[in-house]
């Protein structure tokens, strides 16, 4: 392994315009750090890309590098671009373990963070190095939101996530495991109690219904929460998953990995939403897809489906009128999801859009003055990437905001 990433990075052109860090949402200095890493200053390249993206170690393992760094390599013309994501995870893994905390004193002043997610994480560790007091608030028992009860664990190991943890306590962060915000909490006990500005980073969780029969037998559960403990689920057999994106792809793959034997996926258009480095690992792993297959209700022994009618630009139009019965042990809805609305039905002043999405300015403030959001509760299901760039912002938009309001 040493060797193949060392050849990776030797391999680098140090291209004068990088390709590859236009094409990561987190305009990774990948360059530089690939020249700090041939020089043997390890800790130097951790640094900068921690500093960068804390959540650095783990999109070197989530991230679809085809879509971001690696596919934007100047080499890919020739078919053999830098893999970049195995050099960062070596040194990111290095790093976190190593890096240098140096506690930063407190300025007096206090931020809550709603939600440990790589949004809640990001705006945690920003605000921290800034000497603002935080403290996490997560309605589960262990940090990570997403990256924790979301990705499965044979692909992002969760021992990462409790190396975070332990370096977000060393920087003073404090956390407050088992807190629902909006039930046992509202928002403005924060403020009575001198929280200067509150960061909702409290991710996509409700999963979005088909709103047919049969969504309540026993045997039909849904995706997201699947994924949060499949050891609770007993999926039998066979396995009908209906949706085709990425939360598909984990959901057959971690069926795969409790006892079924066989898992079909089913998407509505003729094209799967997922990364294709998602569906690759899928098919490998035996899962088989079926396009143009609306569903038109669930029974006991599994779902109906009609073939979906599409118009020239491959939109789903309508449905013809056959219909087939997939018999299947356990059927797994996994179309989507949006935010719950706890906050904004107890938050006066908190505004969401039609699709329960937090309404946000320029500056990532909500429509409640001192109240910020980023990631997956304004943007919807997006990557870890891209909720930590947008995390960046909104943290630096927390502090002047905690600055020009004393």
């Amino acid at each position: 392994m040493p060797l193949r990433i060392t050849n990776e990075a030797n391999r680098c052109l140090q291209c004068k315009r990088p390709l590859c860090r236009e094409g990561c949402p987190a305009r990774t200095a990948i360059p530089q750090v690939i020249a700090l890493f041939r020089e043997n200053r390890l800790l130097e390249a951790g640094k900068m890309l921690f500093d960068n993206n804390p959540m650095s170690l783990v999109c070197s393992i989530v991230c679809d590098h085809m879509a971001q760094c690696t596919g934007h390599c100047v080499l890919n013309r020739k078919g053999h671009p830098v893999h970049f994501y195995e050099i960062e995870r070596f040194v990111s893994d290095a790093y976190l373990d190593r890096m240098t905390i140096e506690r930063v004193p407190f300025n007096g002043k206090t931020a809550a963070v709603i939600g440990s997610g790589p949004a809640g994480m990001t705006a945690a560790i920003m605000l921290a190095r800034g000497g603002y007091g935080v403290t996490i608030f997560e309605e589960k028992d262990r940090i990570g939101g997403m990256m924790q009860y979301g990705i499965p664990e044979f692909r992002l190991p969760k021992t990462i996530l409790d190396r975070y943890k332990a370096r977000l306590l060393e920087m003073g962060v404090c956390i407050r495991p088992h807190v629902v915000m909006g039930g046992d909490l509202m928002i403005d006990n924060l403020f009575r109690d001198g929280y200067r500005t509150v960061f909702i980073a409290t991710g996509v969780w409700r999963p979005s219904t088909l709103g047919i029969e049969g969504e309540t037998l026993a045997n039909v559960h849904f995706g997201i929460s699947y994924l949060a403990r499949p050891i609770s689920y007993s999926v039998g057999q066979t396995v009908a998953v209906v949706g085709m994106g990425n939360v598909a792809m984990d959901v057959a793959r971690t069926a795969f990995r409790h006892g079924a034997q066989r898992v079909m996926l089913f998407e509505r258009a003729d094209k799967s939403p997922a990364s294709p480095h998602e569906i690759e690992y899928a098919q490998l792993d035996g899962a088989e897809f079926y396009f143009r297959k609306s569903v038109s209700r669930i029974t006991p022994e599994g779902p109906v489906f009609c073939s979906s009618v599409l118009d020239a630009q491959g939109r789903v139009v309508g449905t013809e009128s056959d219909e087939e019965l997939v018999k299947a042990d356990t059927t797994i809805i996994a179309i989507n999801q949006r935010p719950k609305d706890k906050l904004v039905n107890t938050t006066h002043g908190l505004e969401a859009s039609e699709k329960g999405l937090l309404i946000v300015d320029e500056n990532n403030m909500t429509t409640r003055p001192g109240v910020f959001a980023a990631g997956d509760v304004v943007h919807g299901s997006l990557t870890v990437v891209h909720a930590v760039n947008d995390a960046k912002n909104a943290a630096a938009a927390m502090m002047r905001y905690m600055e020009n309001n004393g």
